[in-house]
Parts: structure tokens; C-alpha cells; sequence
């Protein structure tokens, strides 16, 4: 392994999602926060829900009457004043998720036109908070066909809200007549506040029309309940909602760039908007890597996004480790490196961010007869990264804004 642009790599991993915590973004969305002469509560659903309940516990204080935090599991750090906060499963949702969903749901019933509600959203909402309208066992079914037959985040979502009762808008009906002052982190490209943990607080865009051609285009298999639940169509109008959105992976790519210019190299920002299968992702950075290497100039080339991983093998990983790998063979030999990471610190089912790879990687891999190609096919990138010291591990770091991938090209 290169030992200094590991380093390099490291610091532009901790640096940039250092800046992209959302403990400042909340406090300055709550400047324009008024709340009514009732009750003021707080519903914060999604991987960054804590850290973004704990900005808003300590700016409210005692204005805040009650509230419920839904999360990851291990993404709880401690108490919140006035608040219950549950952990449940990600990207499948499960019975504790549930239990959650029905904990906010009952806060927020009942309420009058003279209370708010404080609601903080963030990516991973579309699993942690759910109360289906299909069987929790047919919705986790749908959600893991849907993981693995490759389908974007805005095709999932489509699917999701119509088969929730607090997704596509629902949820802001349920809290009206009180006022909902929504804050979002975005994980979405492009900031699509209806897709964005699939709006619970938002009119919905999508159509039935756009749901049932999801679920003929994957060949989903859907009970005659969950096909029916498609053809119901969600709110278009919500006249009780206020909106502001705080943090992207546009931030989280400018802070990237910054870092790597302060280490001396010259950074050039490729996308804030990949979308692509990860291995394809890996394989185009090795490319550029290719193309620059041996100019003598130290560079950077940054890709901001979401990839997705079309599951052919029954292996152990997430898209940024597999992004990685796929860049092995690419970079073998130069003097360079590849690495990607979630900014919400997991990447996949792993207690992984993501993986890193070098010009070093391929060397190394071979020495433990680990065939890339097979590995890839296998979904099994975390063993390999594992094996060859390539996995970035930083735990849950309290912000979701996307994934960024970089590639260092060193002199």
C-alpha cells in the first residue's frame, strides 16, 4: 500500500465530511423557525436524524414539548431532552421501524392549529419510517427486489410511498391542522424534496402511472393488495407545510476539493450528479486515472453521487467498496489511488464507509489469490478490501448527503 496517499485519503474523507455535519445547517434553518401558541414537537426520521435532533433539542430547549427519533441501528449516541429515540433497520425495513413509526404517529395525532411540528429529515427515512399498508413481511419482499434488480433511489421511492401510510405527503396530512416546519438533508440528486426519504411531508410528483410501470419494467412479483395500493394516488396539494432544505453532496463535494487543494493537489470537481452501476464508476475513474498519470502534476479528479450495485452473487459489500475494487486493475502499477465513501459512514450492510485501493492493490490481492473479476461477481468486495487493508471504516458520522469518489493521481 502507499503509505502517503492512503494518508492523503484519510484526511480527505475526515475533512470534508466535517463540514457537511449538520449541526450548523439546522441551527440556521431554525432562524426562520416561529412556532404556534401550542404545542411545539419534533419527529426526526432518517441515518442523520440523531445529530440533526440534538441541534435542534439544544436550540428549542424547553419550547420543545415531545418528540421521537427514529434511526439506524448503532446511530443512537445518548438521551435527547424531551425525546424517545429507536433504532431500526436499514435499507430493509423492519418491526422496530414499525413500532417507531406508530411512536410518531401517535405524537402527532390529534394535534390543534396552534402547534407545530418540528419535522427533520434525512436519507434512510424511506426504510426507518414506515407504517405499511401491506404486510411488513410482502414490504420487506419488495424492498429486497427492488435492492437487487438495480433500481435508482426515485424508483424505489415511487414504488414506497404508495404502499405507506406515511410516505408521498401522508404524513403532513395526518399532523394538519398544525403547522409542519420541515428541514431536510438531501441524499437525492438534484434536491427532489418528493423523493427525499419519499417525502412524508411533501406533495407527490410521481403517479400511479410512474409506479406500476416501476413494477412492470423489474418484474416485480406484488399481491393483488400491494398492486391495488399502487393504483391509490397520493396527496398533490399540503397547505400546512414549510420547507427548507440544508446540505447536499454539492457541499460535500466542495469541501472534498478544498481538502485535496490544501494537500497540494489540483482538484477538479467531474459530477455532483453520478448515477451508474459502481463497478462502471470504478472502472471510469481507473481510466482518467490512466490518462493523467506520469504528467508530473499531482491532481485530483472528484465524482458526487449515488451508484447502485446489481446484486449477482451473495457476497458481502456496498457500492463504495465495490467501486473500489473495480478500479484494482485500472490503476495497477501507477502511482495513484481510488477510494469512495458514504457520507453517512455505512456503506452497504457493512460496518464499512467504503474502500480505497492503490496502484499497490492489485499486487497485493494477488498474493492472496483474490481474483477481482470473481470477487466483483460475487458481490464480495469488503472480504477482499478487508484483506488488503482497503477498507475505510469511521463509523456513523451523523450526516447522509450522498457518497463522493475520488481519484489521486500523485507525482
Amino acid at each position: 500500500m502507499n503509505q502517503r496517499l492512503r494518508k492523503d485519503a484519510d484526511q480527505i474523507v475526515a475533512a470534508s465530511i466535517q463540514a457537511v455535519l449538520p449541526d450548523q445547517a439546522v441551527r440556521r434553518a431554525l432562524e426562520n423557525f416561529e412556532a404556534g401558541a401550542g404545542r411545539t414537537v419534533l419527529v426526526a426520521v432518517g441515518k442523520a436524524a440523531w445529530q440533526m435532533a440534538h441541534a435542534a433539542v439544544e436550540y428549542l430547549g424547553s419550547r420543545l414539548s415531545a418528540g421521537v427519533v427514529v434511526t439506524k441501528y448503532g446511530h443512537v449516541k445518548g438521551d435527547l431532552f424531551r425525546c424517545v429515540c429507536y433504532e431500526a433497520g436499514h435499507p430493509v425495513p423492519d418491526e422496530a421501524g414499525f413500532a417507531a413509526t406508530r411512536a410518531a404517529l401517535q405524537l402527532t395525532a390529534g394535534l390543534q392549529p396552534q402547534d407545530t411540528v418540528l419535522f427533520l429529515l434525512s436519507g434512510g427515512g424511506s426504510a426507518l419510517f414506515e407504517q405499511p399498508l401491506v404486510s411488513g413481511e410482502e414490504l420487506q419482499d419488495i424492498t429486497g427486489q427492488l435492492l437487487s434488480c438495480g433500481a435508482d433511489i426515485v424508483e424505489m421511492n415511487t414504488l414506497r410511498k404508495r404502499l405507506s401510510a406515511v410516505k408521498g405527503g401522508r404524513f403532513a396530512l395526518h399532523c394538519a391542522p398544525a403547522k409542519v416546519f420541515q428541514i431536510v438533508l438531501s441524499d437525492v440528486l438534484g434536491d427532489p424534496l418528493d423523493m427525499i426519504a419519499s417525502g412524508p411531508a411533501c406533495p407527490d410528483s410521481s403517479t400511479c402511472a410512474d409506479a406500476l410501470a416501476v413494477a412492470e419494467k423489474y418484474h416485480l412479483i406484488l399481491s393483488k393488495q400491494a398492486r391495488d395500493c399502487l393504483c391509490q394516488e397520493t396527496p398533490k396539494v399540503l397547505n400546512n407545510v414549510e420547507t427548507h432544505i440544508t446540505g447536499s453532496v454539492r457541499e460535500l463535494c466542495a469541501a472534498a476539493a478544498r481538502v485535496c487543494r490544501a494537500l497540494g493537489y489540483e482538484p477538479l470537481v467531474l459530477t455532483d450528479c453520478l448515477n451508474c452501476e459502481a463497478r462502471e464508476a470504478g472502472r471510469f475513474l481507473a481510466g482518467i486515472v490512466r490518462t493523467h498519470a506520469g504528467n508530473g502534476r499531482r491532481q485530483a479528479f472528484l465524482a458526487g453521487g449515488e451508484t447502485v450495485v446489481h446484486l449477482t452473487g451473495r457476497g458481502l459489500g456496498g457500492r463504495n467498496q465495490e467501486l473500489a475494487l473495480a478500479a484494482v486493475q485500472g490503476i495497477a502499477g501507477l502511482t495513484a489511488a481510488v477510494f469512495s465513501v458514504g457520507s453517512d459512514g455505512t456503506d452497504g450492510p457493512t460496518d464499512a464507509a467504503g474502500g480505497y485501493v492503490d496502484g499497490e492493490t492489485a499486487k497485493a490481492l494477488d498474493a492472496q489469490s483474490i481474483d477481482v473479476v470473481a470477487t466483483l461477481k460475487e458481490n464480495d468486495a469488503y472480504h477482499a478490501l478487508a484483506a488488503v487493508d482497503g477498507l475505510i471504516i469511521i463509523g456513523p458520522t451523523g450526516t447522509n448527503v450522498n457518497d463522493v469518489a475520488v481519484a489521486l493521481v500523485g507525482s
